[in-house]
């Protein structure tokens, strides 16, 4: 049984993996569109088109997010799922053109393979070729490829984060999902047992230490059940409760944690407050599985 955010119907996910740079892309495709919203804890975000889905502005579906490494160059790779679904007939209509609405969201690899190298348009095109509703890939993959944590010690300590999936059924029917890359500066913690299970190598920490702008976890909620912005937007916050159960600490100054939430409507109304809660566990876990998989 598919037991990733791609079991919720209406959305499909695709990488693109550059093991030689040690960096990659994942996108979440909705071509139908999905009403969505964003919170943003981390201090240190790279975004794209998270202004739009504020609950008061006009704009009420998204048709795909990018979710990247390189930092602030790899929003770039949104472009390429922009041209994706343009050549497909899917985006806004504007009575002139119809425009995808991509959100994207980057966490820092640089450090990690080649600097000079990040996801570009043609990366984010090719992860919508590569997209599917088959079981996520989990690991090294995607915008997990190049993904490190527990770097409180220094980036010498740093040790493999990676790209995790998971999805609960709710007990009023309808399910939840979640995708995320984590690249922590925090330690990874399995909340049901408090048992750390990527820790921080012991040591002195070096002058300097954290940098600016190193780390990052980004990812997103899914539920086939009907929202509305507004709620969409509780259920994100909702969930960042998974980062600081899993992640320790998480939403520091050097990171740019960042969550999206989106409704397929594919199903009934649901209840936030339900979704809210089942966000936070099915995020707890999608993290436990990045750094285990």
């Amino acid at each position: 049984m598919n037991d990733t955010i791609t079991r919720i119907p209406g959305l499909i996910v695709g990488h693109d993996t550059n093991r030689e740079a040690q960096t990659g892309c994942t996108v979440i495709l909705t071509p139908e569109g999905a009403t969505a919203a964003v919170d943003v804890r981390g201090a240190a975000p790279g975004t794209r088109e998270t202004d739009l889905l504020r609950p008061e502005n006009l704009v009420q579906q998204i048709h795909a997010i990018l979710l990247g490494g390189g930092s602030a160059f790899g929003l770039a790779a949104a472009t390429g799922v922009m041209s994706w679904l343009h050549e497909r007939g899917f985006g806004l209509d504007t009575g002139v053109a119809k425009v995808p609405i991509v959100p994207a969201a980057v966490l820092f690899d640089l450090g990690v393979g080649r600097s000079d190298v990040w996801p570009d348009e043609t990366a984010g095109y090719q992860a919508c070729e590569n997209a599917s509703d088959a079981r996520v890939e989990q690991g090294q993959v995607g915008a997990g490829t190049g993904a490190t944590v527990a770097k409180m010690q220094g980036p010498l300590s740093a040790k493999p984060g990676g790209l995790g999936s998971a999805v609960l059924d709710l007990p009023t029917g309808g399910s939840v999902g979640a995708i995320v890359a984590v690249n922590a500066l925090g330690e990874i913690v399995d909340p049901a047992t408090g048992q750390k299970v990527v820790a921080a190598a012991p040591g002195e920490i070096p002058s300097g230490w954290p940098m600016p702008g190193q780390n990052t976890t980004i990812g997103v909620i899914a539920t086939d059940l009907t929202l509305t912005k507004s709620q969409c937007l509780r259920v994100a916050q909702m969930a960042h409760d998974g980062f600081a159960r899993a992640i320790r600490p998480s939403h520091t100054l050097y990171d740019g944690d960042t969550i999206f939430a989106m409704s397929t409507g594919v199903g009934p109304v649901g209840d936030p407050n339900l979704v809210g809660i089942f966000a936070a566990e099915v995020m707890a876990q999608a993290i436990l599985n990045a750094v285990t998989a």
